[in-house]
């Protein structure tokens, strides 16, 4: 405890964990009264007066605030009142405990006390029957410095500190009877409350005890209300964690489940009672203090078998364990989570494609329908024409749109297709299969055709054996299934899955009248995505692209639209923004131009295949001058 003078008065520093407590010693009243009104008729601050006390006065006399009585202030209505007892009822059921316990002592020095808010509302007082009438008005009142003045509340929110204030010392002469002390509730570093202790007469009051009784209330509200707080945040997260939590005593009882565990229960208290395997679930060993941790486990009742993940943890206190926690996640619901942080959901709703055309239309309305149900689906069409927008479509719009979307692009490389499906068990390259993750939900493998033969073979048996993964294959290709098949350079066996439902996707050369629709819905995204200005194209610039021959269907165009957008610095792109590469011009330059073969590149969306049409010329080809231009696939 550091002592020094300031200014002639004695003022005691006391340093608790939350900061400095000023603890002041008994005043002179007649001293105090002398100054207080030496200040308001004179305007002078004596050198006696507390600094901050004495820079509050200047503010109020700034503010002209009458100092005699006080002035009706800014107070809630009877209903505002009722809606704020409401809102802190948390606060003040248990306050209202704190201070049955205290009674005695407040009444033995005649003490009343308020709750304040962090806005400086009076919230509830607490008023021996003696001064009740004194104050029965004063709860929904603002006690702010601009409404009172000068009070131990406003020293104590300006200083974020307790601090005790002498009844000559308050700005309001009518208050100066009596004395008071403040202190601010922080939780979690925020101001919450003001705690208020005052008193109608001052004589032979202990001011040591008033404030360490402060003190003590303060504490306790600020260790209830960060308790509760952090109830709340473990409520939230034991109801949202994907997986059952068990909190058990030390016989072996349930103390505290979440709501998934709650459900394993089915209403019983008891594991044993549930659990047919109840002795193999490691729950001895953590209360002898052995943690198990991430144990596949088997949960079985009655009715149903729960693959899990299971840790069982000791309830350690330090001098003895008084439980156990058990936290038991299933195998399938951590496969689906995995899935979803990494990113396999749905980008694009069915009605993210656009188009007015008929076979568009009935492209649409039949996905549509097939979306609800839980056939396989082959997805048929030229590079470029929205097979795979078309899949999350149908993913999105199914039962399954909370489960795992996962999609696989197929090459010729079996390897690379099994450890990209089926994963990898070699200690050097442990990995999982994107299979594991997709159960329950839509597996889209893109250019299916290219798929090996025996990988296919494989897939097809994977999907036939494990029915209870229950996972919907959607497939896309651009070529004749059926002719591969005969020539035994498709599967078979997933030929047969694949083509029970064929959705065949339309070019953009089938539906020439869906190019300004499509064009200007390629804008708008584009707007949305990158948060600039919409731009509109002219009339001109839109006869530009209805004339093209789109190859490389919407891909190609959504690249060349792109490619206008972000070189025009008008919100009008004209027809000699729009640069459709022709097809003669394309085959003289870009052979021996890399600016010309990288534009057409990214014309074809960086799909090889797509490309290939675009050029007329073969995949073996282009593979050679990506390798000339030094670009990665």
């Amino acid at each position: 405890m550091d002592f020094y003078y300031n200014m002639g008065i004695r003022v005691n520093f006391a340093v608790f964990e939350e900061g400095l407590v000023v603890v002041r010693e008994r005043r002179n009243k007649e001293k105090l009264v002398s100054y207080y009104n030496k200040f308001m008729n004179e305007g002078i601050v004596d050198p006696n007066v507390h600094p901050w006390i004495a820079a509050s006065w200047q503010r109020c006399r700034q503010m002209r605030l009458p100092h005699e009585v006080m002035n009706p202030i800014k107070k809630l209505t009877r209903a505002e009142v009722a809606q704020h007892l409401k809102k802190h009822a948390m606060v003040l059921g248990y306050l209202e405990r704190l201070y049955e316990q205290t009674k005695q002592h407040l009444n033995m020095h005649n003490l009343s006390m308020l709750l304040i808010d962090n806005e400086g509302y009076v919230v509830k007082n607490y008023a021996m029957p003696f001064f009740q009438r004194s104050i029965e008005n004063i709860q929904g009142m603002r006690v702010l410095e601009q409404d009172v003045g000068t009070s131990s509340v406003s020293i104590a929110l300006e200083h974020n500190t307790p601090f005790l204030m002498f009844g000559p010392e308050m700005w309001i002469r009518d208050c100066h009877s009596g004395d008071a002390c403040s202190a601010p509730i922080f939780v979690n570093g925020k101001l919450r409350y003001v705690l208020t202790f005052f008193s109608m007469e001052t004589k032979n009051l202990p001011y040591d005890l008033l404030l360490n009784h402060l003190l003590t209330m303060k504490y306790a509200i600020e260790q209830h209300l960060t308790m509760l707080e952090q109830k709340v945040v473990n409520d939230i997260l034991m109801a949202q964690l994907p997986a059952a939590v068990f909190c058990l005593d030390r016989d072996g009882n349930i103390k505290y489940c979440n709501s998934r565990a709650r459900e394993r229960m089915e209403g019983r208290s008891r594991f044993q009672d549930v659990f047919l395997n109840y002795e193999h679930i490691p729950i001895a060993p953590a209360l002898n203090g052995q943690s198990t941790l991430h144990k596949e486990l088997t949960w079985i009742t009655q009715d149903k078998a729960y693959e899990d993940v299971t840790s069982v943890l000791p309830i350690d206190t330090g001098s003895e364990i008084t439980g156990a926690l058990i936290v038991s996640m299933s195998i399938e619901d951590l496969k689906t989570t995995i899935a979803h942080a990494t990113g396999y959901s749905s980008r694009y709703s069915l009605y993210s494609m656009v188009g007015e055309s008929e076979v568009f239309q009935t492209l649409q309305h039949k996905a549509g329908r097939l979306a609800k149900t839980n056939r396989n689906i082959l997805l048929q069409g030229e590079p470029g024409t929205g097979k795979q927008r078309l899949a999350h479509g149908i993913h999105q719009l199914s039962d399954r749109a909370a489960a795992p979307l996962i999609s696989v692009k197929c090459k010729g490389d079996s390897k690379y297709m099994h450890e990209e499906l089926f994963g990898c068990q070699e200690k050097s390259k442990n990995t999982q299969g994107k299979l594991e993750l997709v159960s329950g939900g839509t597996l889209f493998v893109d250019e299916v055709e290219k798929m090996p033969s025996d990988i296919g073979d494989e897939l097809a048996d994977y999907l036939a054996g494990n029915k209870r993964k229950n996972i919907r294959l959607i497939a896309a290709c651009d070529s004749n299934l059926k002719k591969l098949t005969d020539k035994k350079l498709f599967s078979s066996k997933l030929f047969d899955i694949v083509m029970a439902t064929v959705l065949k996707v339309p070019s953009l050369g089938d539906r020439p009248e869906d190019i300004e629709i499509i064009s200007n819905h390629i804008l708008r995204e584009m707007s949305l995505h990158y948060n600039v200005p919409p731009k509109k194209l002219t009339d001109e610039a839109l006869e530009v692209l209805m004339k093209g021959e789109w190859p490389g269907n919407i891909k190609q165009l959504q690249g060349v639209i792109e490619k206008a957008f972000f070189h025009t610095s008008s919100s009008m792109i004209g027809a000699d923004d729009i640069r459709v590469p022709d097809k003669k011009e394309s085959e003289k330059s870009w052979k021996y131009d890399k600016e010309v073969f990288v534009a057409a590149w990214k014309s074809a969306g960086g799909n090889i295949s797509r490309l290939s049409q675009i050029l007329g010329v073969s995949r073996v080809t282009l593979y050679r001058y990506l390798r000339k231009y030094n670009l990665d696939v």
